[in-house]
This record gives structure tokens, C-alpha cells and sequence, in this order.
């Protein structure tokens, strides 16, 4: 059994916001450090900030608009990194948190359902979450008619799917709130973090160590497990930096933070 969500799930629009945010500190710095929360709903945003960049509310502002819409009201809380935290990473880039990290292979019910969550979402790219288990599916979808919603799912191979249990429905933030990291279930499947992946800079290992972590538990087909402490220089004999580098190129290739907080790892 596994549920998944959509980019439009209020907690997907929290994570997605903190993942531009991210995007934006990389390039004022290519070694940027920040830590972003934000929890949205009825017409507000909160965001708090710490980071070594500095910021403007009208740069934040826009990346709310352009994520969740126009009107919403932004409260803004930036700050500097800690200064023992910024110390730790001065000279050399070191594990900057502590952390158990198990990568899990993923299951073919994983992986359907992921991709049935992005064939419904590219029909109706609103609030939606679903849930897989073996061959029942359960589709809650926002702003959707349940007719075509049924069309849509006999399509998709699964004609006796479950649709809207409670009936047609408006979603997003102005029916729920939404947090970042509320969602890891949906982001990584049965895999295993301390943290939680997104609005953070790649020296945190709740992001590079639980990509390495998912990528090579997929690539050995069999769990991986990591553990590391803050200021560690290498996990398990790899040296962090190769770990860092590594969750890069992943981010790279997804398209940035705010890509990677879409759907998370899979």
C-alpha cells in the first residue's frame, strides 16, 4: 500500500515554495547555505528563513505568487545561519546534520502508482492524492468531475477504482494548510530519513545522504542504510563531499529544488 501527492497538495506547494527558495540562495552563491520552513493556508504564508544569503520580500513575494497564486499574505522571518553551524562548513564541506538514512528498493505498486498520480495530474493539474493497494485504487481528486475521473482511470487500467469517497471537491490551501517535509510517505516510499528533504542546502545530509541512500538501494536492489553526525567528513568511508557532489548532479538533473519537491524521489 502506498498513497502519493500531487505538486498541488498544499504541503507539495509548502515544499515546492521552499525548494525555490533554495534554487534562488544557489544563485546568489554557489555555496549557499539555508534552511527554509513554510506553511501556507487561508490566505497566508509563513516563511522563516535561516541562511547565509540575503533575501528581499518582494524576491520571496514573487515566488509565492508565481507557486501558489496572487493575494496571499506573506509573513517573513529571515535570519543568519547559527554561527557553529557556519564555522562547521567554512573550510571544507562536512555532514551538516545528524541523521539515520535507509534507502528501500521501490515495489512495482510504488511505481505504478506514481505513475498513475502523474497521468491524473496531467489531466486535471490540481489538489489530488491517491492511493495504491495491489490492485485498488483510491483517487481523490479536486476540482475534477467524478464521470471523467472514471473514464480517465479506466484508462489507465484500473476501471473499479475507488473515486472521490466523500464527492467532488475543491482542494488547495484554501481547504487545507500545507508544511514542508509533511509528506516523506509520499516523497520516498518505505525508505527511511531523520529529516526531512527539502527547502535545505545540499551539506545537510537530510538531502544528500537520503538521495544517495534511495539511488543506491534502487541501483543494489536491497536496502541501504547510512548514519552520520554533524561535522563527519565521510559516511561509511565515502567522503561527504563525493556524497554532495552526487545528490547535485541528481538535483541538476531533476531541474533544481523546486523540481525535486514536486514529487519527491520517485
Amino acid at each position: 500500500m502506498i498513497e502519493k501527492v500531487n505538486p498541488a497538495h498544499p504541503d507539495k506547494v509548502a515544499d515546492r515554495i521552499a525548494g525555490a527558495l533554495v534554487d534562488l540562495a544557489y544563485k546568489k552563491n554557489e555555496h549557499a547555505r539555508i534552511a527554509v520552513e513554510v506553511l501556507i493556508g487561508h490566505g497566508e504564508v509563513n516563511v522563516i528563513i535561516e541562511t547565509t544569503e540575503s533575501f528581499d520580500n518582494t524576491e520571496v513575494q514573487q515566488i509565492v505568487d508565481r507557486i501558489a497564486g496572487e493575494g496571499l499574505t506573506l509573513n517573513l522571518k529571515i535570519v543568519p545561519q547559527d554561527k557553529h553551524l557556519a564555522d562547521n562548513q567554512a573550510k571544507a564541506t562536512h555532514c551538516g546534520d545528524n541523521g539515520i538514512f535507509k534507502g528501500v528498493p521501490l515495489t512495482y505498486e510504488e511505481t505504478e502508482l506514481s505513475r498513475i498520480a502523474r497521468e491524473i495530474y496531467a489531466e486535471y493539474p490540481y489538489d489530488g492524492k491517491y492511493i495504491l493497494d495491489g490492485r485498488t485504487l483510491t483517487v481523490c481528486q479536486s476540482h475534477a468531475k467524478n464521470e471523467k475521473l472514471r473514464k480517465l482511470c479506466t484508462e489507465l487500467g484500473y476501471p473499479d477504482a475507488i473515486i472521490n469517497p466523500i464527492g467532488e471537491w475543491t482542494g488547495g490551501p484554501d481547504v487545507d494548510s500545507g508544511a514542508t517535509n509533511r509528506k516523506l510517505g509520499s516523497d520516498m516510499a518505505q525508505s527511511v530519513t531523520g529529516g526531512g528533504l527539502h527547502g535545505k542546502d545540499l551539506s545537510k545530509a537530510d538531502v544528500s545522504v537520503n538521495i544517495w541512500a534511495f539511488v543506491k538501494a534502487q541501483e543494489k536492489n536491497r536496502p541501504q542504510a547510512y548514519c552520520c553526525a554533524i561535522g563527519d567528513e565521510s559516511i561509511d568511508g565515502k567522503p561527504y563531499q563525493e556524497i554532495v557532489d552526487f545528490a547535485k548532479d541528481y538535483i541538476q538533473g531533476l531541474g533544481g529544488f523546486e523540481a525535486f519537491a514536486e514529487w519527491g524521489l520517485f
